[in-house]
């Protein structure tokens, strides 16, 4: 798979996990988020359906995979 795409991945999974741990704050009374959890979700899934992965290139040739599963 492309190493660009790869590379794109990684960077929606350090996004997610961020999101995760808190990208919403509150001025006065209203909350405001710097990210959007489900887009992001949306995009992870694709990537990974398209045949993304985090491994690296010699692991990937292998045959190797990773599956991420979101849950609601």
């Amino acid at each position: 798979m492309s190493k660009l795409m790869n590379e794109r991945l990684k960077k929606y999974l350090e996004a997610e996990e961020a999101i995760l741990n808190g990208q919403s704050y509150t001025i006065g009374n209203r909350t405001l988020t710097r990210a959007n959890l489900a887009t992001v979700e949306r995009i992870i899934e694709n990537l990974l359906a398209a045949g993304a992965t985090t491994d690296d290139e010699d692991t990937a040739s292998r045959g190797s995979m990773k599956r991420v599963v979101f849950f609601d």
